[in-house]
């Protein structure tokens, strides 16, 4: 069985729709999926019926953005319920702090000559978003040729530490693996920074965080032995998963997989 836990699609920053993604998931030899849109799960039941038909099972899930020291940090939670109170909740004022975080983005650019309006962004994620992201921003930079490309665009201007970066802050670290819990979910560090470990993973493991996203593509071989050996110790479950938003960045859907020996513990803890 071949699996990828977190894909992306336009409800979020992802450049396919959610039909799409299934319809390449099983293309691409996926026989389990989990749609993991930036802070809503509006694609989660379209994803699933379109899943049925095309024999692709989906485990409802969502990426949560939080913020620790201007720093994202992004708590996956898988098998939860997309219509709790608690998570429509947030994914509505997610909406709107994104928008005024891109707002902000926007303004930095201005300051340094780098012109791009909010409208272009809006344009460029199309009418099925929820919420608007940087990979929205950097597609409307390259379009008014202030980017050569994507990858450009987050390398020189809106990455992490670029002159227009604007930290999504939504919540806390904490406050994200108690906002999956109450959407009865199993919430999982998505792709921890290794430098953030030792500071962050004792209060997310008191607040209830279930385990580490341990296999993904850019992992060396020393990362995961690194990442298996602390959820071992810990009594951590283990997910993993392509981050995958796009064909543009040279990838396909089923590219990267994971198997279900990989991630037993948390198909289990989710009933599957």
């Amino acid at each position: 069985m071949r699996l990828d836990l977190h894909i992306h699609t336009t409800a979020s920053d992802g450049s396919w729709s959610v039909r799409d993604v299934v319809t390449g998931a099983a293309r691409g030899g996926l026989d389990v999926i989990a749609i993991a849109d930036h802070d809503t799960t509006s694609a989660v039941h379209v994803a699933q019926e379109a899943g049925r038909a095309a024999n692709v099972q989906v485990v409802p899930a969502l990426e949560v953005s939080s913020t620790y020291q201007r720093r994202d940090v992004h708590v996956l939670g898988y098998f939860v319920d997309p219509g709790c109170d608690a998570l429509v909740a947030h994914r509505e004022r997610a909406s709107r702090v994104r928008e005024e975080r891109m707002k902000a983005m926007i303004e930095r650019l201005s300051s340094q000559g780098i012109e791009v309006t909010f409208e272009d962004v809006e344009r460029v994620a199309g009418p099925e978003r929820v919420n608007v992201g940087r990979p929205h921003l950097a597609k409307a930079l390259v379009e008014r040729g202030h980017a050569s490309s994507v990858v450009g665009a987050f390398d020189t201007l809106i990455g992490d530490h670029r002159p227009a970066f604007v930290p999504t802050e939504l919540l806390t670290p904490t406050e994200a693996v108690t906002l999956i819990l109450e959407g009865e979910g199993i919430p999982i560090w998505a792709h921890p920074p290794a430098d953030l470990l030792d500071a962050l993973l004792p209060g997310m493991m008191d607040a209830g965080l279930g385990g580490l996203e341990v296999y993904r593509p850019s992992h060396r071989s020393g990362d995961v032995l690194r990442l298996e050996k602390l959820t071992r110790g810990k009594g951590l479950l283990r997910s993993g998963g392509s981050d995958w938003h796009t064909p543009d960045a040279g990838t396909e859907l089923g590219d990267f997989y994971v198997t279900a020996d990989e991630v037993e513990g948390l198909l289990a803890a989710g009933g599957m």
